[in-house]
């Protein structure tokens, strides 16, 4: 999710809930503390330099039971974070600590947002000596047309 459909999303709902990809939910009393700008440069494994930028939301759960987060202070929030930060329409990533610090894509299921987890992927597939998926074939199609095939009543076995 890009941060100009958050806003478009904000702008639609009457909470912010967070679901987490086990089903149970960042607790309503969360924190936003951070929304930033995360630019990582990097170097793949095949030697191909890249880039990649997102905006980060980070989630805080502060046992602070009274505060619940209105879609309209969200919103505030990230207008102030894009004109102070000069933050594009990137995609954005969630941190949110549970057991340690997840970092998680973002989607919206019609009624709350959805932390989806992160995939790691090799970018060079093609330079690092890993081979490609291994095409499935039926046993009866290795002898198909061979004469020395063994079918039933053959005599080969």
């Amino acid at each position: 999710m890009k941060l100009s459909q958050i806003k478009e999303v904000l702008k639609t709902v009457e909470a912010v809930n967070f679901e987490l990809p086990n089903g149970n939910f960042v607790p309503e009393y969360f924190h936003v503390t951070e929304v930033g700008l995360i630019t990582k440069n990097f170097i793949d494994c095949g030697g191909t330099v890249r880039k990649e930028t997102v905006v980060n939301f980070q989630l805080w759960d502060a046992n602070d039971y009274e505060h619940r987060l209105k879609p309209q202070k969200l919103v505030h929030i990230i207008e102030l974070s894009e004109k102070v930060l000069g933050i594009e329409d990137h995609e954005i990533e969630v941190e949110y600590q549970d057991t340690t610090i997840g970092k998680y894509d973002l989607d919206f299921n019609g009624k709350n947002f959805v932390l989806l987890n992160k995939q790691t992927a090799c970018l060079a597939q093609d330079q690092c000596g890993i081979p490609s998926d291994k095409s499935k074939v039926k046993l009866s199609q290795l002898n198909g047309e061979s004469t020395n095939s063994c079918a039933p009543g053959s005599g080969c076995c």
